[in-house]
Order: structure tokens, then sequence, then C-alpha cells
């Protein structure tokens, strides 16, 4: 018995006397400042984040279906017509590159250099007094013709910085010339 006592004396004695372990308390943290400063920093940047903003096309459309259509110079006209996956285009007004056979089929690819082209043409200030600036790029898209295709288009417009354009119908001379030309 006396072993006993021994061995349940010697953990006591590594203790030392009058040196008192420290206790160490769980401390509460109180989160409800932090997700207060969370939910602030959220407002924060939602209100002052800029969302995306849709970009528009400008589109220069007849003020009024009624009214006569207006004139426009015969030399700063370039008229195009999406047809399915074709384009064809033509310079000035359609009877007179109908019969001088001036009427061109291109693809969309190739469209800014006519455009660029027809500029550039337009750039001889003796000649045009407006300059290019009086391009007028007429969009009369047919029936085949996509919704990507004319997108496709008044990209092109966008990208060679012609300042006017419109989209028109077609006229019914210029359908029976494409009937006549897919035949």
């Amino acid at each position: 018995m006396a072993n006993m006592d021994m061995q349940a004396e010697a953990p006591s004695s590594r203790r030392r006397i009058g040196v008192r372990k420290m206790l160490k308390k769980n401390m509460p943290i109180d989160m409800t400042p932090m997700v207060d400063l969370g939910f602030l920093l959220i407002t924060f940047f939602v209100i002052t984040t800029e969302l995306n903003k849709p970009t528009v096309m400008d589109i220069a459309m007849p003020k009024d279906s009624n009214s006569s259509p207006s004139e426009i110079g015969d030399s700063y006209a370039l008229t195009v017509i999406p047809d399915g996956g074709k384009v064809f285009y033509y310079e000035g007004a359609f009877d007179k590159a109908s019969k001088e056979k001036k009427i061109a089929s291109t693809t969309i690819e190739e469209l800014r250099k006519i455009i660029i082209q027809k500029q550039l043409q337009l750039d001889d200030k003796t000649k045009y007094k407006e300059g290019r600036e009086g391009l007028m790029l007429l969009v009369k898209p047919t029936e085949k013709a996509t919704y990507k295709s004319i997108v496709d288009v008044l990209d092109e417009c966008t990208i060679a910085q012609v300042k006017k354009y419109a989209l028109l119908k077609i006229s019914e001379e210029e359908k029976e010339w494409l009937s006549d030309k897919n035949n």
C-alpha cells in the first residue's frame, strides 16, 4: 500500500507550489458589428457600381412615311441590298445603274472595302462639296435577308464611319431585277 501512495503523490510533486495554472476561458465573440459592416459594404458597392448599359445603333429613318421621299444626289447615294448570303450594291439611281449594268454582287466581308472606296471617291472636294460626310448609304433588305445580315451591314457602316445611313423598303423594280437575276 505504501507503493500506491508513492505513485499517487508523484504527479502532484511536479506542481510548483504557489504557481496556479492559468485557466483559459473561451470568450464569446459578438459578430453583429461585422455583419453590419459587411452589409454596408455590399450596399455601397451595389449602389456605386455602374451597370452595363445597352448599346444602341443610331439609324437615320424618314420622319413621316406619308411625305415625299427626300432627294439625294446620285453621286452621294450608295444602295446596299442584302439578299440571303449575297449583297448587291449600286451607286446612284436604280434605273441608271440597271441600264448601265452597274449593279454588282459582293459579300458582307467585302462591303467595307466598297464603302471605303466610295468615301475615297467623295474626298475630292473640287467635285463633291460635302465630301465623305455626304455619303448616304441606303440599306434595302429583301425577304430573304436575315436579321444577322442587316446588323452586319449596319456594323460595316459604323466601322467605316458612315454618318448617314437608312433602312428602306426595297422597290418593286429592284425586286423584279433580283428575281430575274436569281433565275
